[in-house]
């Protein structure tokens, strides 16, 4: 006669298995996890990172709700900002804000605001405002000298812009990146948009 084998030892394996599979998944998770920080974490804070437009200060080149993908990585690794880029900074006023906006000074150069109009010189060099046919009557006339490390920005629609009329330069540390690719609207996907 047969004797049936004993019920404890089927009951320890279910056991034993349901606890490897379960230290399986963990350590699968855990991985995942590991993955999501050596790649991806990286790359939000070094390459690239989505920014969502707010407000009315740059259109009609950006319309609020636009979605873009910022470039960090050119400008920490292999160029300094350049004059007509759009770029995403903090806000000198409050850090913890982003603002967009067009360079149009670079370090070096003497920006003028005269009877509303901007007129951006470097040396003996002149360079043309991207936006030639703005004239804010209301705008209070200015000079800014650029010292080393600083820009001077403005919004694409002056009128409703608060920038460096308003606040002063921009510190370059204060920038994140330049708008490389709008994704939204989709009828205005590009690449380097508002150049």
């Amino acid at each position: 006669m047969n004797t049936p084998q004993n019920t404890n030892e089927y009951q320890e394996n279910d056991s034993s298995k349901n606890r490897r599979s379960f230290f399986y998944s963990v350590l699968s998770f855990l991985k995942f996890v590991a993955i999501v920080f050596v790649i991806v974490v990286p790359i939000r804070m070094y390459v690239a990172q989505p920014f969502i437009v707010r407000g009315e200060s740059m259109q009609p080149t950006f319309e609020n709700s636009d979605y873009l993908i910022i470039d960090e990585f050119t400008y920490r690794f292999l160029r300094e900002a350049e004059r007509g880029e759009v770029i995403i900074f903090r806000y000198p006023r409050d850090p913890k804000t982003f603002f967009i906006k067009r360079i149009i000074g670079v370090p070096g150069d003497t920006v003028r605001i005269r009877d509303g109009k901007v007129s951006v010189t470097n040396g003996s060099d002149v360079f043309p405002d991207p936006l030639t046919d703005f004239v804010d009557a209301n705008q209070q006339d200015g000079t800014w000298m650029l010292e080393e490390n600083e820009y001077f920005v403005l919004g694409d629609n002056r009128d409703f812009s608060s920038d460096s009329r308003v606040w002063g330069t921009l510190p370059e540390n204060l920038i994140i990146g330049r708008a490389l690719l709008r994704l939204w609207p989709l009828g205005d996907i590009g690449v380097l948009p508002g150049i």
